[in-house]
């Protein structure tokens, strides 16, 4: 982990996405970490326990790690449900912002459509499958953003397949609308995919924005 110079007194929580390792969000990590933050870049067993599981041992872990500075969350896909999850039973001293690149805060179609299909389960874990667009998925049993989060929707696909079972724009799994919750602070949509949103240079400088001011550059 690299460091500035110019050190932020502010801790960043990199949560990556289901069935993504940590890697997933190295670019990510080292661009805050120029920047000045504090950044822990957590590898996390997605498909090996259930969201709420995943979201007590890997998040109570990480804040230890954060010695007392305020926190912030930058989560790809299901890292955003882990901290709604987590948020859901929890409060956390010092909390500040949370940035959600493609988070499926109402689900997604695929799992809906998919989930019978021979090695779904299998592929995705027992978290993979709470994910889907019912009343009793966890993403839409945890209620209104009582926190401070900007969430950045991509509107391109390289998967035209997957897109197909999704309503209106998508980012190749999740909709743009499924991005979205309520209490947000703000909202905003990028061309980019959801597999490398995280890496997407223009993504990254807006979740910078959003930790030093709180809004997106619109």
């Amino acid at each position: 982990m690299t460091t500035s110079n110019n050190a932020i007194n502010e801790c960043v929580i990199l949560l990556h996405g289901l069935a993504r390792s940590a890697h997933s969000m190295d670019k990510m990590a080292d661009k805050l970490a120029e920047h000045g933050y504090k950044v822990l870049n957590i590898d996390y067993p997605s498909r090996a326990y259930s969201i709420e599981e995943l979201a007590e041992q890997t998040i109570t872990d990480a804040l230890k790690q954060c010695q007392g500075m305020p926190v912030n969350f930058v989560t790809h896909s299901m890292g955003g449900i882990l901290v709604r999850q987590f948020l859901s039973k929890h409060s956390i001293d010092k909390l500040n912002k949370v940035v959600m690149l493609g988070p499926p805060n109402k689900g997604t179609e695929i799992v809906d459509k998919l989930r019978h299909l021979p090695g779904f389960s299998f592929v995705n874990g027992a978290a993979g499958m709470q994910l889907g667009t019912g009343e009793l998925s966890v993403p839409n049993q945890l209620g209104k953003a009582n926190f401070d989060v900007g969430i950045i929707a991509g509107t391109q696909s390289i998967n035209l397949l997957l897109s197909s079972l999704i309503p209106d724009t998508d980012d190749g799994k999740v909709s743009v609308e499924s991005t979205k919750i309520d209490g947000m602070n703000d909202h905003i949509e990028m061309p980019t995919t959801h597999v490398f949103m995280m890496r997407n240079d223009a993504v990254i400088a807006q979740v910078i924005c959003y930790l030093k001011q709180g809004q997106f550059n619109h």
